[in-house]
């Protein structure tokens, strides 16, 4: 009996630090403007589950995401391929006195601002959703971070450079047209890189805070390695048609810095970085700035707060050269945009509150509209409401901008979601 007690203990207390958690979701987005031969909406069912086990220092971690879309279960020429199941993250860590190693496929968040984070460049997005949502992808890499008095240091080895697939053209978002005159074209998702994919990317990242009147939160990052930023171009070994399209990944040095500074009610924000490019004689060596602000006035309407923001972002290159690629030729939407939003909480129990703004193209012309309503409700359910139009440039450039790519588009999204 005391052997069959003793298991019984043990079992229990390794469940007990045992954890699931997880999310199921409807997505349902209706274009009502958008181009004439794609499809007018979008359904798509979403589950997610988390996986936790911990035991003193260590930690063990699982995150496993998945979604079928409607049209996927339809006729080929329907089909969007935007059904796939992915293991986003899956990692171990073990915490010492004042040091933490961890290896695996994590997600990191880098960035202070609003709209872009300029700075956040260790995961790639996946392609085959909505283009403004940051649904990122999960890369492998080791880690070790000490902690200081006012902050922390790391050193990570990131080991693998992420395919980035894309839906197929029926979805709003594919991004390019389905021939280029009179020659078919299509996107493969397979990355080419300037040496072996799994050549490793170093980064070297300190951050702090400031204990003070004024509070000031600082991070700088030091990378050699694969720029997040790609280029995308041909098969040169393509012959016939269809011509297909690929990312290319090239090697850089790079350094980054994020801070905030808080005065009062007013949040001063910075993103910066400079980018040497080492070897690709297509990409010129660039930097980017993008400074913001945001105001809040607590208890404006009760204990609701209302956020004024405001954000600017510029892309430059260093060189220039027929044969290196414009930063209209690289996709970049925010190249001289100057973004004014609002935030209002609601400060409820259920955490409600309104995000929108516009962004405004300074060089081009285009305007981004979005607004965004977030609630939960009974403490076990979601709900997501969002807006957006978009407004390409109407001037003829020598190449389009990724806005015309795109087209005029106007979206009405809702998302509902249970928490388990």
């Amino acid at each position: 009996m005391k052997p069959l007690l003793l298991s019984l203990l043990v079992s229990s207390s390794l469940f007990a630090e045992f954890s699931v958690q997880g999310e199921v979701a409807i997505d349902v987005d209706q274009f009502l403007l958008s181009p004439k031969d794609k499809h007018k909406n979008a359904f798509t069912t979403t589950q997610r589950v988390e996986l936790t086990y911990e035991k003193e220092s260590l930690k063990l971690y699982a995150n496993l995401y998945s979604q079928q879309a409607y049209f996927d279960l339809l006729e080929e020429e329907a089909q969007t391929e935007r059904t796939f199941a992915r293991l986003d993250e899956f990692y171990l860590n073990y915490e010492f006195d004042n040091a933490l190693i961890e290896v695996g496929k994590t997600i990191k968040f880098w960035g202070a601002l609003e709209v872009n984070n300029i700075v956040d460049g260790f995961n790639v997005r996946d392609f085959r959703n909505d283009s403004f949502s940051n649904d990122k992808l999960g890369v492998y890499n080791i880690s070790a971070t000490t902690y200081t008095d006012s902050g922390e240091i790391s050193i990570i080895v990131k080991f693998d450079e992420a395919n980035q697939a894309m839906a197929s053209y029926p979805y709003v978002y594919y991004f390019f047209p389905k021939t280029i005159g009179s020659i078919p074209i299509e996107y493969n998702e397979n990355l080419k890189t300037e040496n072996s994919k799994n050549e490793p990317t170093l980064y070297f990242t300190y951050s702090g805070s400031t204990d003070s009147e004024y509070p000031l939160d600082y991070a700088v990052i030091i990378q050699h390695g694969y720029d997040s930023q790609r280029y995308i171009a041909p098969d040169s070994s393509d012959k016939t048609p269809p011509i297909a399209l690929h990312e290319n990944a090239y090697r850089v040095n790079k350094i980054m810095t994020y801070n905030t500074l808080v005065v009062g009610s007013t949040l001063f924000k910075l993103e910066a970085l400079y980018t040497d490019v080492i070897n690709e004689k297509k990409v010129s060596d660039y930097y980017q700035i993008a400074p913001g602000i945001e105001h809040t006035f607590s208890g404006l309407i009760g204990e609701n707060d209302l956020g004024l923001i405001a954000e600017y972002y510029m892309y430059e290159n260093m060189d220039e050269g027929e044969e290196i690629f414009s930063v209209e030729e690289l996709f970049q939407l925010f190249q001289n945009d100057l973004f004014l939003g609002i935030r209002y909480s609601f400060n409820d129990a259920s955490d409600s509150s309104i995000v929108g703004g516009v962004i405004q193209d300074l060089e081009y012309d285009e305007q981004s509209y979005y607004i965004e309503y977030s609630t939960r409700v009974a403490d076990t359910f979601t709900l997501d409401l969002d807006y957006r139009y978009i407004e390409p440039s109407a001037q003829t450039l020598e190449f389009p901008t990724a806005y015309q790519f795109l087209g005029r588009l106007e979206k009405i999204g809702v998302n509902i979601g249970y928490h388990f």
